[in-house]
């Protein structure tokens, strides 16, 4: 069965065959186990161990966690992506979302500045909600677009906090499909 697979703006095409798995083309020594009556799973990679907890979303996204970071990822059979592409149907927007409040609380500290570069896992805002400090950060690379809030002021479950952009639309660089 081949799969494509998107993390961090990066399509990876993975085949799961008769015998064994490719990605890209490479050959890849591959297991992946579920830890029973838990979320988590064990990934065996190339020999490499890795704890991670994986949840589905709608149209094949998917929110994983690893090493304390969150990824956004899409896997997608290759119907699928056919059928998409025919029909020119995505599972939706692309490009990084804006940081929301997980929760009520307090901005503490505005870590970045309108049009800063951030990377996956860079700290952008600290909120305080009942009584301890949560710090939100980047889920990969984007600008910083506006900055809703300062520090001081009280925020509502999922009110916009910080807008992000991709790096490409930030500079106006045309992105694929752009061109007339």
């Amino acid at each position: 069965m081949r799969y494509f697979v998107t993390l961090e703006g990066r399509t990876f095409d993975i085949d799961l065959g008769p015998d064994g798995v490719t990605v890209d083309g490479q050959s890849a020594d591959v297991d992946l186990a579920h830890v029973n009556g838990t979320l988590v799973r064990s990934l065996l990679l190339d020999g490499s161990s890795h704890r991670l907890v994986a949840h589905p979303g709608a149209s094949g996204a998917w929110e994983v966690y690893i090493g304390g970071r969150r990824y956004a990822a899409e896997a997608v059979d290759e119907r699928t992506r056919v059928i998409r592409k025919m029909t020119g149907a995505a599972a939706g927007p692309v490009g990084p979302k804006p940081v929301r409040a997980p929760m009520p609380g307090l901005v503490v500290k505005v870590e970045v500045e309108e049009g800063d570069r951030v990377e996956p896992g860079q700290g952008l805002i600290i909120v305080e909600a009942m009584k301890m400090e949560n710090e939100l950060k980047a889920e990969g690379v984007a600008v910083v677009g506006h900055v809703h809030v300062a520090p001081g002021q009280a925020v509502e479950k999922d009110q916009i906090l910080i807008d992000l952009a991709s790096p490409d639309e930030a500079e106006g660089t045309p992105t694929p499909g752009d061109e007339d």
